[in-house]
């Protein structure tokens, strides 16, 4: 009886998250993630390599980006991303200068960020308050950046982390039987999909302006990492077989890369409508943040002033 109920809750869950992902018209807010992504991909990965590279170093760090990135886009796009960050760096002659590219620099990376935060809100049925004015959108820039070095962050870890499992990898596959070596790609993998949970459930816990509970969080990253997994192996056999970025000429990655995005925002959109059915129909706290109000206010309040 108790597996009958957990498999009718389970059906809810994923049928009213689609209904409420389609309400939401995704796409065409993946769409626009994809736009700041391009906008926003050199200053991105210039300030994520800079944050992992301290210890490995910059060109470790970027040749891994690259790598992983060509294996699902292939490795002309990984190329492309090279050459992103190395044209990217900032180049200063005095201090002024520098503090010029670092506000631009910042101001760029963040864009992304911000463009998934307007879209989340939206899958919270939240608005920005009116009048919060210039505080708010400087608390936007602070978080998405702070998210950013997050991810720099979450890089190192996962380059020290599968540097130290190659090696200790390598060493067993010297001295001990198959079977117990391929239980290091179980840990691998294990290692990659904690990682982008963790990735997945800072966005959803900070990037909105509301209060969550972390209860409702969890589960809604670790479905987004399953689809996301998923969904890069789908990509990837998709780039390879069906090449899409043939019809564009030389623009061709960088319509992979926007392709790329795209399709990851509607994963990370769906995880989003899971998180909020989740928090709603188990009764988790659900606060608006100061600088927020609920969407049918916003509007309401909006239609009675005109």
């Amino acid at each position: 009886m108790k597996l009958k109920k957990v498999a009718k809750d389970i059906v809810y869950l994923l049928s009213q998250t689609y209904k409420e992902w389609i309400k939401d018209d995704p796409f065409e807010m993946s769409a626009s993630v994809a736009y700041y992504a391009i906008l926003s991909l050199p200053a991105l990965l210039l300030i994520v390599i800079n944050t992992a590279g301290v210890i490995f170093g910059k060109d470790a760090v970027e040749g891994k980006i690259a790598f992983e990135l060509g294996k699902i886009l292939g490795y002309e796009a990984g190329s492309i991303i090279q050459g992103i960050v190395a044209n990217a760096s900032l180049k200063t002659s005095s201090r002024f200068t520098a503090f010029v590219g670092l506000g631009t620099l910042i101001f760029g990376a963040t864009g992304v960020f911000i463009a998934l935060q307007k879209s989340i809100n939206k899958v919270w049925e939240v608005r920005v308050n009116p009048k919060s004015g210039i505080l708010k959108y400087i608390m936007s820039r602070i978080t998405s950046f702070a998210i950013i070095i997050f991810i720099g962050v979450l890089m190192f870890a996962f380059i020290l982390i599968t540097t130290a499992l190659n090696a200790l990898s390598t060493w067993l596959n010297q001295h001990l039987p198959d079977y117990i070596v391929s239980w290091f790609f179980i840990i691998n993998f294990l290692v990659s999909f904690g990682i982008i949970t963790l990735l997945f459930a800072i966005i959803y816990k900070y990037l909105p302006d509301v209060k969550i509970a972390w209860g409702s969080v969890w589960f809604g990253a670790a479905l987004t990492s399953f689809l996301f997994v998923i969904g890069k192996l789908a990509m990837g056999f998709y780039f390879v077989h069906m090449n899409p970025a043939s019809a564009y000429g030389a623009a061709g990655s960088l319509i992979l890369i926007m392709i790329w995005v795209s399709y990851s925002s509607l994963i990370l959109f769906f995880g989003a409508e899971f998180t909020h059915v989740y928090a709603k129909k188990y009764g988790y706290s659900i606060k608006y943040s100061k600088y927020a109000m609920k969407m049918e206010d916003f509007y309401r309040e909006k239609y009675s002033k005109s």
